[in-house]
Formats: structure tokens, C-alpha cells, sequence
């Protein structure tokens, strides 16, 4: 895996991966052209984890019709300001196992989530689930 980043203006850098793909990320504090790399290593842990968790829910045949997980981080002090602690939120939706969900989350977060693996070296990461739709089944 490839990637670089171009200064573009101010605070404002193009990352390039080597397929072309780009994000724009803006350390300004208004953030105008993009996130901050830091939350975009949030949206990358949240993007991770919800790729892990609903293909596993629908290798189970669980019938998933909804998932958004949501990050809240701290981050320490003084600089280098890396995260020290994460929430995770899963927010499931769908005529599931409750279950096959905690399952899922559980083999995203400890064997599967490459962002996860790597952020936990220096942040404690902790999750919870909630069901907007109501309790699932046993």
C-alpha cells in the first residue's frame, strides 16, 4: 500500500492513495475542505468496524437493515495529541440475535479491525450496542 499528500493551500493537504482514490483533510479549525486527519482516523475506525460487522451478520443470515457506529474520542494534552481513550456506538437495526450481534462486534474489535488493532496500542478502546428499533431477540 502507497499513499502520499500534496500541500494544497494553508492547512489544507490532498491525501492520494495509489489507486487515485483522494481525501482532502483540513487542519484549520473550521475544517471548510475536509476532516482533520485525526477525525479521519476516527471515520476510518468506525468505517473498519462497520465493514466487519455486517458481513459477519449476514454470513449468520442475521437480516441487518441498518448500522451506524459512532466514534467519541479523547485525545491527550499536549502534543503528539494521540487518543487516549475511544467510545465506540454500534446502532443496529434489523430482526436480529442479540447474540450474533455481540458476536460480531466482539470478532470486529479483537481478531478483524485492522484500525482497531493498531489504535488500541495506545488507546483503550471500549464499545457499546443499543437498538433503536427495540431489543432484539436472545
Amino acid at each position: 500500500m502507497i499513499a502520499h499528500s500534496e500541500w494544497k493551500q494553508g492547512e489544507v493537504f490532498q491525501g492520494i492513495a495509489e489507486n487515485g482514490n483522494t481525501i482532502m483533510f483540513d487542519a484549520n479549525s473550521v475544517h471548510q475542505y475536509g476532516p482533520s486527519p485525526m477525525e479521519a482516523i476516527l471515520m476510518a475506525l468506525c468505517s473498519c468496524t462497520s465493514v466487519d460487522v455486517v458481513s459477519i451478520l449476514q454470513k449468520k443470515r442475521q437480516a441487518i437493515t441498518g448500522l451506524r457506529v459512532s466514534a467519541n474520542a479523547t485525545q491527550a494534552p499536549a502534543p503528539p495529541r494521540v487518543f487516549t481513550h475511544i467510545k465506540l456506538t454500534y446502532a443496529v437495526g434489523g430482526k436480529l440475535s442479540r447474540k450474533a450481534v455481540e458476536d460480531a462486534v466482539s470478532l470486529s474489535k479483537n481478531k478483524y479491525c485492522s484500525v482497531s488493532k493498531m489504535l488500541e496500542k495506545a488507546a483503550t478502546i471500549e464499545y457499546e450496542i443499543v437498538y433503536p428499533d427495540g431489543e432484539p431477540e436472545p
